[in-house]
């Protein structure tokens, strides 16, 4: 019996229950905590001169340089334990999120966040694969809302580790939960094997039809990896500049946390009645508007709107193209994750290198913001009008 077989079997006597709380705990501790943690932190470390919003800039390209390596490596290789992989993503998260309040160095921070994203593209695909192995659609919509559980962990944990605004005390903080997290997430998805084996992977014929969707879907989830990042990275910055309210930033971070953590088992809802194609069609058309809404009409209202609107489909989108993805190939989903969050990660770095230039050039959040808005509306007209019949064919061959 070789390691893939003992691993599955491993898993597979751990019942549903443990196995997706162990992945709902990954999920906060990569996702939630090690790369969006940055978010409501940035506002807080930008007020003490650290960096300014061009350097906010490299260090959310360099998270996300990280995470487009870590994705793209994924897709070269077939993991032989994945057990022992995630258990180093986590370790490497955790250790990344401390070390943010343990160096004073912009050298240093760059490259603390490099391996964050290069941890958090591990634990979201190999954690992804071993969940979607083994759960029904509804309850990977529940594993995909610990992504948001983690954003609104965040948002409560950064005003109250905040000690007279020290930031320092905010990273180590979150490390320690990280800490707590990374052990519940090892019990639920954790297997036996020691040690890990890399091999190269051969590509399976498909039909041109499940082609073009695959490229359709790879092209557009880039188009949203660079738009939707530029608010992940800079909404609660603005929210700042816009209002003088106690804690704006935490709070604005706090509703897209809570509006995310639901949003997955919503959208999986949507999609088996409408279809996955059009259902990430209007979720993005949703998210375009919710990142323009604050900055077409600058109020506390529209931030709360706009905050509301991108944490309800920021992780939904996410949910839906790696389901898609599984209904295409679904005996290699983990290469194919890989190559999707490949694209998505490549999209991530170019938009906030592009954001913090323009935002530092003119002082105003409203040309990326706005850019970053078109880029996904650009994105969800990609979809139906790219993939066409193409889903149809797909349907009629499975049958």
């Amino acid at each position: 019996m070789d390691a893939v077989q003992r691993e599955e079997e491993c898993i597979m006597r751990k019942p549903t229950l443990i196995v997706l709380l162990g992945g709902i705990a990954a999920m906060m501790v990569a996702m939630g905590i090690g790369r969006f943690a940055f978010t409501p932190i940035l506002p807080i470390m930008m007020e003490h001169h650290l960096f300014s919003a061009t350097g906010a800039g490299y260090l959310a390209s360099s998270n996300y340089l990280g995470y487009l390596l870590g994705a793209f490596v994924l897709t070269l290789v077939q993991v032989k334990n994945r057990s022992m992989l995630l258990f180093v993503g986590l370790i490497i998260s955790i250790a990344t999120t401390w070390g943010m309040g343990e160096f004073h160095s912009l050298e240093l921070w760059l490259l603390l966040r490099f391996l964050s994203g290069l941890a958090s593209a591990v634990v979201f695909v190999i954690a992804s694969s071993m969940i979607m192995d083994r759960v029904t659609s509804m309850q990977a919509g529940i594993f995909y809302g610990g992504v948001g559980a983690g954003v609104f962990l965040t948002g409560i944990s950064v005003p109250l580790l905040a000690h007279n605004g020290a930031w320092i005390d905010i990273w180590k903080g979150l490390g320690l939960i990280s800490l707590i997290l990374g052990l519940v997430s090892w019990y639920g998805l954790g297997g036996i094997q020691k040690g890990a084996k890399l091999v190269s992977t051969t590509n399976n014929p498909t039909s041109p039809a499940i082609r073009r969707i695959l490229i359709c879907l790879t092209i557009a989830y880039g188009l949203e990896g660079l738009g939707y990042i530029v608010t992940g990275t800079y909404l609660v910055a603005y929210a700042k500049s816009v209002s003088s309210i106690p804690n704006i930033a935490s709070l604005s971070w706090m509703l897209v946390g809570i509006a995310a953590a639901p949003s997955c088992v919503i959208w999986s809802m949507l999609s088996s009645q409408w279809g996955k194609k059009w259902m990430l069609t209007v979720a993005m058309l949703l998210q375009s508007i919710g990142i323009a809404l604050p900055v077409v009409s600058p109020s506390k209202a529209s931030i709360f709107v706009g905050a509301i609107l991108f944490g309800a489909t920021f992780m939904g989108i996410t949910m839906l193209f790696v389901a898609y993805a599984k209904d295409i190939y679904p005996q290699n989903n983990r290469r194919i994750i890989g190559l999707l969050t490949t694209s998505f990660g490549l999209g991530q770095i170019i938009g906030p290198l592009i954001a913090g230039h323009l935002i530092s050039g003119n002082g105003s959040y409203l040309t990326a913001l706005i850019g970053a808005a078109l880029i996904v509306f650009l994105g969800a007209m990609s979809l139906p009008l790219g993939i066409g019949s193409a889903d149809r064919q797909r349907l009629k061959i499975a049958r």
